[in-house]
């Protein structure tokens, strides 16, 4: 059973903001004014490349020994996990594929890189990236590699993708949101036994957002706040296991719980569309943008209920 790999991997998406943002905003310890013949500025790009090249070694090498180092390793493997913890997983997954691909392309398009080919380099980046870490997976014996995790993965950067090739912007983004759900206290050791390791671990608390910005289907000239966003969420609940949830823990009677899946209608904020002239509040903005900002919803659950949430995150 695969605990918690796609919040594991927005994690690491949070360290490519960090790793990568920084050639953006020293940009004059580049020779960034120099262009070749199609306007790349070659000193920027070699930043780039640097920066990524170091980020994905240091990365790789440093999840393996984190990770995967003290897990007995096998021959490589498939592993079908598509029926557990309700695909909130697999909505983590293709959360994190849509933004190492936006990363990409904006480091890419920073660098001179033409808008359409920026966008097909920074999906291949999503994509390879997170390829690597499926082959580890596939390399060990408590896990294996998941073709269904994959097909996430490429449905996150097909998303961001086809929207930069579409619109040269993203009208809808992929986002997360997390509470504490009262679950992780029947199974600590799999759900975690503190704030962060519920952040990582409960899926019960973990909800992925598809967020649509209005402004940007409206006329240029529309006085209709360009920050102000329509999102449509996934959640689940009732899970203490990752296919199903088990009758007893270290000898001691489970409470039974019904698993079910939920559904949300909010309000968000595009926070890279609020103007600032600012830029680390830009850059502030732009690290945070993946999270959905707690607002009220609306929600069906397949329970047959409907609730109102007057500020759900």
């Amino acid at each position: 059973m695969k605990v918690s790999s796609g919040y594991t991997r927005l994690v690491f998406v949070c360290v490519l903001f960090f790793f990568i943002t920084p050639p953006t905003l020293t940009a004059q310890s580049l020779d960034t004014h120099r262009t070749d013949s199609t306007g790349i500025r070659k000193g920027r790009l070699t930043g780039v490349l640097i920066a990524q090249g170091t980020l994905y070694a240091a990365s790789i090498t440093g999840l393996y020994f984190a990770w995967y180092k003290d897990y007995p390793q096998s021959s490589f493997h498939l592993f079908n996990d598509n029926n557990e913890w309700m695909q909130v997983d697999k909505c983590g997954h293709a959360t994190t594929g849509y933004y190492i691909s936006r990363i990409g392309y904006s480091t890419y398009r920073w660098a001179g890189v033409k808008e359409k080919e920026a966008a097909w380099f920074g999906g291949l980046i999503g994509f390879a990236y997170l390829l690597n870490i499926e082959l580890l997976d596939g390399f060990s014996s408590g896990w294996g590699f998941s073709p269904g995790d994959l097909m996430a993965n490429t449905i996150g950067s097909m998303i961001f993708v086809s929207q930069q090739l579409a619109w040269q912007q993203q009208r809808f983004s992929l986002k997360y949101s997390f509470h504490q759900s009262r679950y992780a206290q029947h199974r600590p050791g799999l759900l975690g036994n503190n704030l962060i390791q519920n952040m990582v671990k409960d899926y019960n608390g973990q909800s992925y957002w598809i967020s649509g910005n209005i402004s940007s289907f409206l006329p240029d000239h529309s006085k209709f706040p360009k920050w102000l966003n329509i999102a449509v969420g996934y959640g689940a609940e009732g899970m203490t296991g990752g296919a199903i949830n088990i009758m007893n823990e270290n000898g001691k009677p489970m409470p039974e719980f019904s698993r079910y899946r939920k559904f949300y209608l909010s309000v968000d904020v595009d926070l890279t569309r609020i103007p600032t002239k600012s830029q680390v509040l830009k850059t502030v903005f732009t690290i945070l943008s993946f999270i959905k900002i707690p607002a009220p919803a609306l929600e069906y659950n397949t329970l047959g209920q409907i609730k109102t949430h007057a500020f759900h995150y």
